[in-house]
């Protein structure tokens, strides 16, 4: 019994010598921090330095010329103390006034945010209707706001007249009353993507026109489908497709594959046999296409 223990406990010399490695390696893993930090000196830090650090880096984000903050500094709600007012016109007026007339950063950004979607302020009431404005802002303001009376109806559309949407340039869509020149712009852009419009509904797939916007706007605009223009869908090529809105890359190179391997498209009924297409999307695209 004895031996046998004797066997089972003794250990060769080579493992011996593993053994005394491994207790060296430990020892040293263990001890290193202590003899890193002997060795190293912490250089101190020089506070008059770092002050004057720190005061140059807030003038830098201070100097800008938006009256704001950059973007990646937080909005402030804070407000002038003593502010000063005087006869302003709020369309397209420069942040720095809004702070001296006593508004924080939070609500500049908001009124401008409001003007980059096409956003115009028609009368002294438009102004309160700005998220984040409170009541008592608005009373304050309010005697000093000055919107010339020509300036946003002297060129706008009479009651009942309208502008046809496809063949309309960005100045007459700028008569409409609610679009501005971002809006024009967006609107232009993107009937230049799709072919133009078939219905009024699809102005809601613009950029920034949602359905009060689309309310404000609708009953000022016409549709003449005659002004679309047509893809080709037999010639056209993929980059010519891929900016067609109705259509992911995917779906528009399949479209393309497709018509190389089977031969041209004879009317919509043959693109149905391409998986990524459904019924909705075939329906959304077949007004648009010609196959001829």
């Amino acid at each position: 019994m004895r031996s046998r223990i004797k066997n089972y406990l003794s250990i060769t010399k080579k493992e011996w010598n593993g053994m005394v490695i491994l207790l060296i390696i430990i020892v040293v893993v263990l001890a290193a921090p202590y003899v890193f930090q002997l060795f190293r000196k912490d250089s101190a830090i020089n506070i008059k330095d770092f002050d004057k650090d720190v005061a140059l880096l807030n003038s830098a984000k201070g100097n800008g010329t938006s009256g704001y903050p950059a973007a990646d500094e937080p909005l402030s709600d804070e407000k002038a103390a003593h502010p000063v007012l005087f006869v302003f016109n709020p369309n397209n007026l420069p942040g720095e006034q809004w702070k001296q007339l006593g508004l924080s950063e939070r609500q500049i950004s908001i009124i401008k945010h409001y003007e980059a979607k096409g956003g115009h302020f028609n009368k002294k009431e438009d102004v309160q209707k700005i998220y984040g404005i409170t009541a008592d802002d608005y009373k304050r303001l309010e005697p000093y706001i000055n919107i010339p009376g020509n300036e946003y109806a002297a060129n706008k559309l009479a009651p009942g007249e309208v502008i046809e949407i496809n063949s309309a340039d960005s100045a007459k869509l700028t008569r409409v009353r609610g679009i501005g020149p971002a809006f024009a712009e967006r609107i232009i852009a993107y009937r230049q993507r799709l072919g133009g419009f078939l219905n009024k509904e699809q102005l809601k797939e613009v950029y920034g026109i949602d359905t009060i916007k689309y309310a404000e706007i609708k009953d000022q605009l016409s549709i003449n489908p005659a002004h679309i223009t047509k893809i080709k869908i037999n010639e056209v090529d993929f980059e010519g497709l891929r900016k067609f809105p109705y259509l992911t890359n995917k779906q528009t190179n399949a479209i393309i594959q497709y018509r190389k391997q089977h031969g041209d498209y004879r009317s919509v009924a043959d693109m149905k046999n391409i998986v990524i297409l459904d019924d909705v999307i075939l329906r959304k695209i077949e007004p648009y296409l010609v196959f001829k």
